[in-house]
């Protein structure tokens, strides 16, 4: 859960998560439906998908307990380098560092130079706390904006703090830009909004989304009701939304209520949701 999001963030999520889901067993009985249910609001649902199907090859290849070795772990649905490196270093104490952008801006100040990879530097007995106290360090103290280098321990021996010449980070900003119309089918009487899992939206494929077409001057037969720009990843979205209230609906679709629903609905649907409910009013 904390890939991608902050900790504020996550902690209720995270509750309410191992409350109804307490351990690996029951997450691999757990139906996907229900762990995207739960995971609704976070994001990145691969995130959640990739969790499920690992809990099921955890249970049912390896006795329920996570490898013990690199390229087992990295066999698992959604784990690479640095989620395979920390597990390691946290769960069996092997002298390994997940290399996230905090720990790699740590270790890139302390030298005064870019590390993009690390051998083993280190020699201790707590490799698990170190790693951790890596990840937390470049969090809290060395951070990216306004280090807090005057109550840093390691600034006597930190190239970075002693140099005149510092190193720079340089942000990465690579966004994508795509407009979209977005058409709303809905029901007169009723909150209800049509949905499919069939859309043009790659990054929310099998999700419940309405009409996405990219953005075109084919919406005659529909009216304007807003336009809002909403960011996924490293996608900025501009949407154009439209609706038309409709008894009849393609075969593809189904009615949800704009109220409560039991199903999994991705944040990005529940925006248009917000935008549609001001015409029940």
């Amino acid at each position: 859960m904390l890939q991608q999001t902050q900790v504020r963030t996550v902690i209720p999520y995270f509750k309410n998560f191992i409350k109804e889901i307490p351990n690996l067993k029951v997450l691999s009985n757990t139906k996907e439906k229900k762990v995207l249910k739960l995971w609704e609001g976070l994001g990145y649902y691969a995130r959640a998908k990739n969790l499920h199907k690992t809990s099921k090859i955890l249970t049912q290849e390896h006795e329920g307990k996570i490898p013990n070795n690199f390229e087992a772990l990295k066999k698992l649905p959604g784990i690479g380098d640095y989620t395979a490196n920390a597990l390691l270093a946290l769960i069996y104490n092997q002298p390994r560092i997940g290399l996230d952008g905090n720990v790699k801006r740590v270790l890139s100040r302390l030298f005064n130079k870019k590390v993009e990879k690390v051998e083993i530097i280190f020699k201790t007995k707590r490799n698990g706390d170190f790693a951790e106290a890596l990840m937390e360090f470049g969090a809290l103290i060395c951070k990216s904006k306004d280090p807090r280098c005057f109550e840093c321990k390691m600034k006597k021996i930190c190239s970075y703090y002693l140099s005149e010449e510092k190193i720079k980070f340089k942000k990465k900003k690579n966004y994508q830009l795509k407009s979209y119309d977005i058409f709303c089918y809905l029901k007169k009487n009723k909150k209800q909004i049509a949905l499919t899992k069939n859309n043009s939206l790659g990054f929310l494929k099998n999700f419940n989304l309405p009409k996405i077409e990219k953005t075109s001057k084919n919406n005659k037969n529909w009216k304007f009701l807003c336009n809002f720009k909403n960011s996924i990843s490293n996608k900025k979205l501009k949407i154009n939304l439209y609706y038309k209230f409709s008894s009849k609906i393609p075969s593809k679709y189904n009615w949800y209520s704009l109220n409560k629903n039991s199903d999994f609905i991705p944040t990005f649907t529940k925006k248009i949701f917000k935008e549609i409910s001001y015409l029940y009013q």
